[in-house]
């Protein structure tokens, strides 16, 4: 239980509100950080972490909050996290000459997908943060004004940013020898 003082001036979350929050909101966001991850039991973790998160957050009531917006900045963040201790641990892996081999799916349909989503993820780690973090997003279902809240834009900018960022991503991706087809 939160000590009172915690609580004084701040919107404590009730059982109900963060239920109806949770069942809201909680396929999306595993969406979003499987795109990201590529792993469906990290994703599945991470969206768990997403939504701990959520339930210690303290909203000021004197604001109103998108708690969509919140919840994709907080598992986009998570994730990227996540892949840079993914980094880390190959990198050291590699110095010690102790690299996993990679699991390649029997069926070839799979392995050509599992390609294709290898492809995206380093296109989108090519491009700026914010371009990446802004079509995830995008591609998630936030409209353009989550998408400002969530990176961090006026509303007013959201469309031009995100049609640079399809720009670079098309760009980026027949750079690294993806398919013409878009």
């Amino acid at each position: 239980m939160l000590n009172a003082w915690w609580q004084v001036g701040r919107k404590a979350w009730d059982d109900a509100d963060f239920e109806d929050a949770f069942r809201t909101h909680y396929d999306g966001i595993y969406r979003a950080l499987y795109r990201l991850v590529g792993s469906a039991e990290e994703a599945a973790d991470l969206a768990q972490e997403t939504f701990i998160r959520l339930y210690r957050q303290r909203f000021p009531p004197w604001r109103t909050h998108n708690v969509r917006a919140w919840l994709y900045r907080v598992a986009t963040n998570l994730a990227y996290n996540a892949l840079r201790g993914r980094k880390r641990r190959e990198r050291r892996q590699e110095v010690v000459g102790r690299m996993a081999e990679p699991d390649i799916p029997d069926p070839a349909e799979a392995a050509v997908r599992h390609e294709e989503q290898e492809r995206v993820r380093q296109v989108l780690a090519a491009l700026s943060p914010r371009q990446s973090k802004m079509l995830l997003l995008y591609y998630a279902g936030l409209s353009y004004r989550e998408l400002a809240q969530a990176v961090g834009v006026a509303p007013g900018s959201v469309g031009t940013l995100l049609a640079r960022a399809k720009i670079a991503f098309e760009r980026e991706y027949r750079a690294i020898g993806g398919s013409d087809e878009m």
